[in-house]
């Protein structure tokens, strides 16, 4: 990093500030471990000094290590009222505006990085293949690292991948779907092992259920995950409530994180008031251990500096940040991550999906008639108020629930085009939308649940038996 200051620091957001100073902090701390001459280390120091004067300034706050900016996960959408304000957090996903959240100025306010068609393009360059239509249509939009990671593999060193899922509920819905289809997809591009961290302890501590219900829906997720179609040689399953207490590694990672992760640093990130239980104080760290190859020492061989790569929804976000803040004072790579925008509700982007509300979107369960009935009936339209009207003037694709289910789930790129360009145009009108959405939607449940038949219990046990995967490191 270079040591002149402040020349270069307005266009920096919050959180690339405080990155900064992070950054230069451990510099400093490298120097003087060093016994680098004392000039070195006063340039360094004042350069720490005038970063941290810099932060102060654009956020009003002082540094404190570990702890980013108090107003990360609010995003103001250029209004000035509190009701038109969009909220971001590992549970809560809210806003008032019918097209979705701004996610151009949710990069801006996490300090991310926009993944754009240079970055899509050294994708198919590195893995000979056309990139995912998530890819390609913004889906996954947002990066930290994505480059690192490219670097690694295009010199011949390794890394893995880790998503995951909180089973909340027996029965998913396809929006659980879209980090696993595309986790499943780099998977194959890249020939990389994978872990997949069902957080059963996380549903126990938030949710009212028992602690066996908890485990229950891990094992039943667990069935539609595979359902996917991941490699078993390559893959490895696993709940919180069975793997913590059977690996040494894990646990270590986990409380490493803990020791440097501070009350008041836990509660500025996620909210944490001191009425919740320690349970929940103390969870973030279960959830940053798979980012370090570590916690799995029958798949990597003991290894440490084996690098990760997250595909994950934005609302996870602030999970990694933390752990990539902590990542460097327990001697681990960073992880890095790919982020995926939010899976729009039946009833609008504005609306949030709840698994009790079995019409806020389409289950894994539903029956083709069920899923016709939803959309029909569900399915936020674009459309105009009248026939006369839609054809005059169009509808409006922006806020069009099966536009946006279809850019999910169709594959085929022109025939999204056409369909856009039609509905816009006015010549398509919004049952005869909704209908190619119904077609498209239940042979893609139905196959999903043929594939999820197959699947055992003894399967499943295969998948969450740790074990060594088909790599060698």
């Amino acid at each position: 990093m270079a040591d002149s200051p402040n020349c270069d620091l307005k266009p920096l957001s919050p959180l690339q500030l405080f990155e900064r100073v992070t950054e230069q902090g451990e510099k400093v701390r490298a120097l003087k471990a060093g016994k680098a001459p004392k000039d070195e280390i006063d340039a360094a120091v004042r350069t720490l000094l005038s970063l941290k004067l810099s932060y102060k300034t654009t956020t009003g706050q002082d540094y404190q290590a570990g702890l980013p900016p108090k107003d990360l996960v609010l995003i103001n959408n250029g209004t000035t009222k509190e009701e038109d304000e969009d909220l971001v957090d590992p549970w809560n996903v809210q806003t008032s505006n019918a097209k979705g959240v701004d996610y151009d100025k949710l990069i801006v306010r996490f300090g991310s990085s926009k993944i754009d068609t240079d970055l899509i393009n050294r994708i198919e360059r590195a893995t000979g293949q056309k990139p995912h239509h998530f890819l390609r249509r913004g889906i996954f939009f947002s990066h930290r690292d994505m480059d690192q990671v490219l670097d690694a593999y295009e010199n011949k060193k390794p890394f893995y991948l880790y998503t995951g899922r909180g089973p909340s509920s027996q029965a998913m819905h396809v929006g659980h779907l879209i980090p696993f289809m595309f986790t499943k997809w780099l998977q194959e591009v890249f020939d990389v092992p994978l872990v997949i961290q069902l957080t059963d302890d996380e549903k126990y501590l938030w949710k009212d259920m028992t602690i066996e219900k908890a485990h229950e829906y891990a094992r039943e997720n667990a069935k539609d995950i595979i359902a996917c179609g991941f490699d078993i040689n390559k893959t490895f399953i696993f709940s919180d409530l069975d793997y913590l207490g059977t690996s040494a590694g894990f646990y270590k990672n986990i409380v490493k994180v803990q020791k440097h992760v501070t009350f008041n640093q836990v509660k500025g990130i996620f909210g944490f008031t001191d009425s919740d239980c320690i349970g929940k104080i103390s969870f973030p760290a279960i959830q940053a251990a798979p980012s370090f190859s570590s916690s799995f020492p029958q798949i990597f061989n003991g290894k440490e500096n084996i690098q990760c790569l997250i595909p994950c929804a934005i609302d996870q976000d602030p999970y990694f940040r933390m752990t990539r803040d902590v990542a460097p004072r327990i001697g681990q790579p960073k992880p890095a991550l790919l982020h995926s925008v939010f899976f729009p509700a039946l009833q609008g982007a504005q609306t949030k999906m709840s698994a009790s509300d079995p019409n806020s979107s389409i289950f894994l369960t539903d029956t083709p008639k069920q899923i016709k009935t939803k959309i029909n009936k569900h399915a936020f339209s674009g459309g105009r108020d009248t026939i006369e009207e839609h054809r005059k003037y169009g509808g409006n694709c922006d806020v069009d629930v099966s536009i946006m289910y279809l850019t999910f789930f169709l594959e085929d790129d022109d025939r999204l085009q056409q369909l856009k360009q039609a509905y816009t145009s006015g010549e398509l009108l919004t049952g005869e939308l909704k209908k190619v959405l119904i077609e498209t939607m239940q042979p893609l449940v139905a196959a999903h649940q043929e594939r999820r038949k197959q699947v055992t219990d003894e399967i499943v046990k295969q998948f969450m038996t740790p074990r060594k995967l088909a790599f060698e490191f």
